[in-house]
């Protein structure tokens, strides 16, 4: 099978999961300017920087099918990132502590030759239980959730600060709504189950 898709995307955690789809794929980093919009709602945000992100590597890629996706997570009405810091990450978790948040991750399929494109927004929210400072920061120290937008990783021990989880995909959580991207695949023609 010949390599027909391209993620604009140099994380490992959307890799990952774009690997569990068996399609051959290339990676590139799309070089995108993520600064919010004046007024950007979080589903326009992330929709606008997926379908920038494929196309930032359009020209390199004419003739495949370009993969493109972005996340932010809101918590009380305010668009929450990355923490980059422990301390950061501990005031992140204390803010959720008790309450929920909603993940809105942009997807785009592309294909710069054709001018086909797809595009969507998959929610999915956390309810977090209330936590203890202890906690927080025990979790924060052994899981380092520190490139982690809403400071925990799903995929790994943040499953002990949840009551429970609301969406469609729980890889949307992770950042790749493979239902979703799935479903837009097929529509491009590429089953990977065929």
């Amino acid at each position: 099978m010949t390599t027909s898709l391209v993620l604009a995307s140099t994380s490992p955690f959307r890799q990952a999961l774009l690997s569990k789809l068996g399609l051959p794929f290339l990676c590139a980093a799309p070089h995108t300017d993520e600064t919010p919009q004046p007024g950007e709602a979080a589903d326009a945000l992330v929709q606008r920087l997926a379908l920038a992100k494929a196309r930032a590597l359009a020209a390199d890629y004419p003739d495949r099918w370009i993969i493109g996706s972005d996340q932010v997570c809101v918590l009380d009405g305010q668009i929450t990132g990355k923490p980059h810091t422990e301390e950061n990450a501990r005031k992140q978790l204390s803010a959720a502590s008790g309450k929920a948040i909603t993940f809105y991750t942009g997807l785009a399929l592309i294909q710069p030759q054709s001018g086909q494109q797809f595009l969507c927004c998959e929610p999915f929210t956390v309810h977090f239980r209330t936590l203890s400072a202890a906690e927080i920061a025990g979790y924060v120290a052994k899981e380092q959730p520190l490139q982690c937008a809403g400071s925990f990783k799903s995929e790994g021990l943040g499953i002990c600060l949840f009551e429970r989880l609301e969406g469609r995909d729980p890889n949307t959580l992770i950042g790749l709504p493979l239902i979703a991207l799935n479903g837009m695949l097929r529509e491009a023609g590429i089953n990977p189950l065929c």
